[in-house]
């Protein structure tokens, strides 16, 4: 692995034990596999009907017997038979033209001419039963689920709102030992619900056009039938196929769709360092343990400057500061972890929606984002949903709390003494990410987890103080006014090392007004104030000699503080050694 990984991710692992206060290879073609999950009726076509109440439209989708799909919409309070009457002039002109020999006169007919009634095939649709529904009844409460669409000698059984899907990607780097999740959006149905077939090309010949490789000949993965597939080294120079069929968690199943990846399988970086974590995290916790990780993982944007490719990373070679590489190591580790709760800083909007997302979904955690003012990037929590389920989100923007919530007035009157300390944290866009979470069995145990990254300047620390005083002023008034006595979980990239004035406040609960991290080497910039929270947090972890290791620097910045009355340290992630991360 190149150091990359660890050269600037900063990763923070721990185990968290709740006290007793907080108990509150063959071949195989796609029909070989459909009639075992589709139901009855094998013979019957399907005529898919979408029909949602806050719409006014339905939609009708039929393929005829010459292959072509056919679209219908039409007013949810349309009566039937004028519904009806539109398909049977569709199909039955459809059946006219294919029937016309000469080309001139098909350019010339008029689309919009209606078909003679003498040549129209007659439509009906039946009821279960098999008695004909009424021409007059309205569309939506003639299409049901399970009635039969007659179209001439054709019959279609109505499928409606069956589970579809509206997305389906696969990712563009493929590696060898590195999980592939596809990207998918169903609806009237859930991830979760589908079932997947993988596929691998039988056969690369380099020296082949791209017409013959085209045409190769797929075979089905061994354990290829998860939403993740894991590529071996036997994959390596050939593409994947992925069939998917949308479920919704009652054995009904929509229609499939096929996807071949863009490339190849290419060849990972071998052994990772962060594969000897994943030992001592080879399963999920068990209940009364939380596992929680905290990670920045550098946005793109920042990973392609100048300055991280000469002074941040120069031992990183230019391939694996590239986005592409870089999650695939991502997705591989954190899924690794089996955590519970994992709070990520510095995540692309695109890097949160269309890869770690899904990823993470596919190993069943629940993602949640907030995206930081006028940036591309922000701030990631994903909680494991057999675990949790989401109560609320308590999100804010540090900047816009300061101005208008009345919790900071006093602190925003003193911040408005100095306009040149006011005017450099306004401009600020950092956030504060606040979610309170359930467990899953047992509904009065609740905890809430606070995830954030501060401002990134050295010679910042005061507005650093200012941001983590607003963010235990918000975080206070979440947890005594709507979830009284609920533990806390503050994590993410403090950008302060042990020796400052931030870490001191939020492990200790105040900082007097003479502390030395209040200084400020512009005069004008001179800002001091007594501060106090009512928290009593200590870091997880301890103060270990670095959490960021790039070019320069070495040094604690990323903490996991927990609620020392309620939360206790069972385990954490050994510190790797300096040669590791330079030689990995």
């Amino acid at each position: 692995m190149n150091g990359v990984s660890h050269g600037f991710l900063r990763r923070l692992l721990g185990t968290l034990k709740v006290l007793p206060l907080f108990r509150r290879q063959k071949k195989q073609r796609l029909n070989w596999w459909l009639p075992t999950i589709t139901g009855t009726f094998p013979a019957m076509e399907r005529a898919v009907v979408r029909c949602v109440p806050a719409e006014p439209k339905l939609s009708v989708s039929i393929v005829l017997q010459d292959g072509k799909t056919r679209h219908l919409r039409r007013d949810q309070t349309e009566p039937l038979g004028q519904a009806l009457a539109r398909i049977a002039n569709n199909v039955s002109k459809g059946q006219a033209k294919k029937a016309k020999k000469s080309k001139k006169t098909q350019a010339e007919a008029d689309p919009g001419t209606p078909v003679p009634s003498s040549e129209l095939l007659p439509v009906r649709l039946f009821s279960q039963d098999g008695e004909a529904v009424a021409e007059d009844v309205p569309n939506e409460e003639a299409w049901k689920d399970g009635t039969v669409l007659q179209i001439g000698e054709t019959s279609y059984r109505v499928e409606r709102n069956p589970p579809t899907l509206t997305e389906l990607q696969l990712p563009r780097s493929l590696m060898a030992g590195f999980p592939v999740c596809p990207k998918l959006r169903v609806e009237f149905g859930s991830a979760q619900d589908c079932l997947f077939r993988w596929y691998h090309e039988e056969k690369i010949d380099p020296v082949e056009t791209a017409s013959t490789a085209a045409s190769n000949s797929w075979v089905e993965a061994p354990a290829g039938s998860e939403r993740v597939f894991m590529p071996t080294n036997e994959h390596i120079g050939r593409r994947l196929k992925l069939v998917c069929i949308p479920g919704n968690g009652e054995r009904r199943y929509g229609l499939p769709r096929e996807l071949e990846s863009v490339g190849p399988v290419e060849a990972g970086p071998g052994a990772c360092t962060f594969e000897a974590r994943h030992l001592y995290t080879k399963k999920v916790t068990v209940p009364g343990l939380i596992r929680m990780v905290s990670y920045n993982i550098l946005a793109d944007i920042y990973a392609r400057t100048e300055l991280s490719r000469t002074v941040l990373y120069p031992y990183c070679a230019p391939y694996s500061l590239e986005l592409d590489y870089r999650q695939n190591l991502l997705k591989k580790e954190l899924a690794g972890y089996n955590a519970d709760i994992i709070c990520l800083q510095e995540v692309d909007k695109s890097v949160f929606v269309d890869s770690l997302g899904p990823a993470l979904d596919a190993f069943g955690l629940e993602g949640l984002f907030r995206i930081k003012e006028r940036q591309h990037e922000g701030l990631a929590t994903f909680y494991r949903r057999d675990k949790f389920s989401l109560l609320s989100q308590h999100d804010i923007a540090f900047n816009q709390a300061l101005l208008e919530d009345p919790l900071h007035r006093e602190l925003r009157d003193k911040v408005a003494t100095c306009p040149q300390v006011e005017e450099s944290l306004l401009k600020r866009s950092s956030a504060l990410q606040v979610s309170v979470l359930q467990s899953q069995n047992d509904s009065s145990r609740k905890i809430c987890v606070a995830n954030t990254h501060l401002f990134w300047h050295p010679k910042g620390e005061n507005i650093r103080l200012i941001q983590v005083a607003i963010a235990l002023s918000h975080i206070k008034h979440v947890i005594n006014d709507m979830y009284p006595a609920t533990p806390l979980i503050l994590c993410g990239d403090f950008n302060a090392t042990p020796s400052t004035g931030t870490y001191t406040f939020v492990n200790s609960g105040s900082i007097t007004e003479d502390h030395e991290s209040w200084d400020s080497e512009v005069k004008e910039q001179r800002f001091a104030m007594p501060l106090a929270h009512q928290f009593s947090l200590k870091s997880a972890c301890g103060e270990p000699a670095y959490t960021n290791y790039v070019g320069g620097f070495h040094g604690c910045l990323d903490y996991v503080f927990i609620d020392a009355n309620v939360l206790e340290v069972e385990q954490t992630s050994s510190q790797d050694r300096v040669k590791k991360i330079l030689n990995c």
